[in-house]
């Protein structure tokens, strides 16, 4: 295996357990990820669309 593949595998295999890493590890893998050139806010947007619990929670519409 190359380099490549080894980061594609390592990228899908965090995508698919990012819901339940603790917030600490999703943050250090987001920071990772922007160090290495991604843009921060397309990559924010994907994981919030993608993953309810990195999702920011709802506004609230009235004070009851």
């Amino acid at each position: 295996m190359d380099d490549l593949q080894i980061s594609a595998l390592i990228g899908r295999a965090a995508l698919k357990v990012w819901a339940d890493l603790p917030a600490e590890a999703q943050e250090w893998l987001f920071k990772a990820a922007v160090a290495d050139g991604a843009e921060a806010n397309p990559l924010a947007i994907y994981l919030h669309d993608h993953h309810p619990r990195t999702a920011h929670p709802a506004k609230p519409t009235a004070i009851v």
